[in-house]
């Protein structure tokens, strides 16, 4: 804790304050100077003045400092520029980091993704700073804000001689004779009034001041700054911020990352100009040029089995949608907007139909999905299980059947048929649902005996669906947004309060007809010097404004 001192005028003030907190005396050495007094906080001290502090009061002194917090913003000035050397990864869509940066830029972008560079916004040390900003914002405010209040809500109104004398505007001489104490300081009280002052008076003592509140507009600036610090570090925790994109061909649904929804592109259209529509530049391309492109959108909310591996989630549809170029879609905050489109045909799911080569014989037909298919499927008196599937086949070194990918490009099914005049255990049979991976992979000479038997396939175009294009769509979502654009409004407002407004304060006291008056102000001195100017001068003391700041007699 302060130690405490005492003032002539009996209060009790701390060690390290610089003026009495009840008269305004200088204290210490500021006793023994004629400079101007330092009326930051009224000379009240702050906590981060205190003697022997802990090393609780050196981690408040830390942050307390302005020093400090200048360094701290300029390293985050210089963290934000590191970031915007080269793209960050976050721009990409199914781009894998560890080699774009080395392909693209060489050697130093190998070495920018090394040190983490390539998400210097996700990145620990960024938000770190960040925490460090908006722990010296707290600090810095609650260090000063405290004696600030306290100084300003408890002002006596007679002050010392001496912390009249010292203000930068001051004025030593006599009131006009032939009136009282008491009558001179209300007509001075009346011409300060007019001018918006509050008036207080103590007999011939007298406090008038206006625009105090403009003393708190950093604090407020600095409020509005610790919102938006908040608001930007509430975005690394999950499901209050999303910037993902996400591909989907028609038919396809996708679980919305940190969300319990799913999207559905049920269906892209996307309409080209035609020659006629096109200016002479776009047929020199010789190119199709997208007039307008949109995904018809489904959104659902998953009721049950969400994450229960090898099952199906339940779903129900919540809202349906067309996303166009600039028209994104809107569920709750969360927004899809139309990216981009590739065309690339795609199997979706196909209806093939199981036959007897020999009889012509057709035992029935069932749908085959590229994605998710199921255990069984029974066509007539034949069950297939599903023993193997390969979105994309192909065979490995030793000729053993993998997929390169999982996207449907060249699938392949392994079925166990069992049935009449089959074996107990049943027999294998692959089955490619494209009729050009059917003759590349030789399928009638790879199923043998059964192949020779039975049949499956598609009889006519009716029966395929396919996706001919996928789908980009940019998945928002900022739940801190709004927090966001309160912070900056609170932000503003005490930008505003601390630019257009000044705290003006004019003190004075009258002993045996001596007039001694001083008047401070934040800034423009040369507005509160022409306003008490003009107030002595209506209460029959002649003064300028250059003796009000060097101080002189009345004439």
């Amino acid at each position: 804790m302060f130690q405490n001192t005492k003032c002539d005028c009996g209060h009790q003030n701390h060690v390290g304050t610089l003026l009495c907190e009840s008269c305004g005396k200088p204290l210490t050495e500021e006793a023994f100077s004629n400079e101007p007094l330092e009326m930051k906080y009224d000379g009240v001290a702050r906590r981060s003045q205190r003697e022997n502090p802990s090393w609780l009061d050196r981690v408040w002194n830390f942050f307390s400092s302005v020093k400090v917090a200048v360094t701290i913003i300029v390293l985050t000035l210089i963290g934000s520029s590191l970031g915007t050397i080269y793209p960050q990864e976050s721009n990409f869509i199914q781009v894998d980091p560890a080699t774009y940066y080395k392909n693209t830029y060489g050697t130093l972008g190998h070495v920018y993704y090394l040190l983490g560079l390539s998400h210097t916004y996700e990145s620990w040390w960024f938000k770190l700073l960040i925490l460090m900003i908006g722990a010296s914002l707290v600090i810095c405010s609650l260090d000063r804000v405290l004696p600030l209040y306290r100084a300003l809500s408890k002002q006596k109104i007679q002050k010392h001689h001496s912390f009249l004398l010292r203000q930068k505007v001051s004025y030593d001489g006599r009131i006009p004779e032939g009136i009282s104490e008491e009558e001179w300081t209300g007509q001075m009280a009346r011409q300060l009034r007019k001018k918006h002052y509050r008036v207080h008076t103590d007999g011939a003592a007298l406090l008038a001041e206006k625009y105090r509140f403009s003393r708190w507009g950093p604090y407020v600036l600095h409020i509005g700054l610790i919102i938006f610090l908040l608001a930007v570090l509430m975005r690394s925790f999950p499901g209050w911020q999303m910037d993902e994109y996400m591909g989907l061909r028609e038919g396809e649904i996708k679980k919305i990352p940190d969300t319990s929804l799913y999207i559905k592109n049920e269906k892209f259209t996307i309409d080209f100009y035609k020659p006629e529509e096109m200016t002479e530049e776009f047929k020199k391309r010789e190119r199709a040029v997208p007039k307008i492109y949109e995904t018809e959108a489904v959104i659902y909310t998953c009721k049950a089995d969400c994450d229960t591996p090898g099952k199906k989630p339940e779903l129900q549809e919540v809202h349906r949608q067309k996303i166009i170029v600039n028209e994104p879609l809107d569920y709750k905050g969360l927004l899809a907007f139309q990216y981009d489109y590739k065309e690339a045909p795609l199997l979706i799911s196909v209806k093939p139909t199981l036959t007897n080569k020999q009889t012509g014989e057709s035992y029935g037909s069932f749908e085959l999905p590229m994605k998710d298919p199921q255990d069984t499927y029974q066509a007539g008196p034949y069950k297939l299980s599903l023993k193997g599937y390969f979105p994309e086949f192909g065979l490995d070194d030793k000729g053993e059947p993998i997929t390169k990918s999982n996207e449907a490009k060249a699938p392949a099914f392994i079925f166990q048929i069992t049935g009449p005049g089959l074996s107990p255990n049943g027999e294998p049979y692959i089955y490619f649902p494209r009729q050009i991976d059917k003759q590349e992979f030789r399928q009638d000479e790879i199923n043998g005996s059964i192949g020779a038997k039975f049949d499956l396939s598609v009889g006519s175009m009716e029966n395929v669906t396919f996706s001919s294009y996928t789908s980009y769509l940019n998945i928002r979502t900022d739940r801190a947004l709004p927090y966001i654009w309160i912070g900056a409004a609170i932000g503003m407002i005490g930008l505003i309060m601390g630019f257009y407004w000044q705290h003006r304060r004019v003190w004075l006291r009258i002993d045996d007809g001596r007039l001694v008056l001083g008047a401070h102000t934040n800034k423009n001195w040369f507005g509160v010097r022409k306003e008490v100017a003009a107030s002595l001068n209506k209460t029959g003391i002649t003064v300028d404004q250059k003796t009000l700041e060097k101080g002189g007699e009345a004439t």
